[in-house]
């Protein structure tokens, strides 16, 4: 399965197969049309508390991915359920509404589920 990551306001694609929103927020002003998710998977973000503390702030940046990673490692439901949700899949997108490309949860996600599935 190829994991892709794409912000929640840029244009779904064909490319995108299985769209799933990994925020626990629903992204700011984007419709559910627009967004053209196959899922919504919430409990594999970052927990609330983790996510208040970064602040997408870049300083924080290794820490955030350094604690993220660990509750994925601890998150065994969230994880088994994103498997079977996206069984058979070939292409995985994994949606994110954050402006900073470069310093988002997604990246983190896209890493562990690339070494764990």
């Amino acid at each position: 399965m190829k994991i892709l990551i794409k912000r929640a306001y840029e244009a779904a694609d064909a490319k995108d197969g299985y769209r799933v929103l990994v925020d626990r927020l629903w992204p700011r002003g984007l419709s559910k049309e627009k967004a053209a998710l196959d899922w919504w998977d919430k409990e594999i973000a970052p927990t609330p508390q983790l996510r208040m503390w970064f602040g997408h702030s870049p300083e924080r940046w290794q820490e955030f991915s350094a604690a993220y990673t660990n509750e994925l490692k601890n998150n065994t439901v969230a994880l088994a359920e994103f498997k079977e949700k996206t069984k058979g899949q070939k292409v995985v997108t994994l949606v994110y509404a954050a402006k900073d490309e470069q310093h988002t949860h997604a990246l983190v996600l896209q890493s562990y589920l690339n070494q764990h599935l």
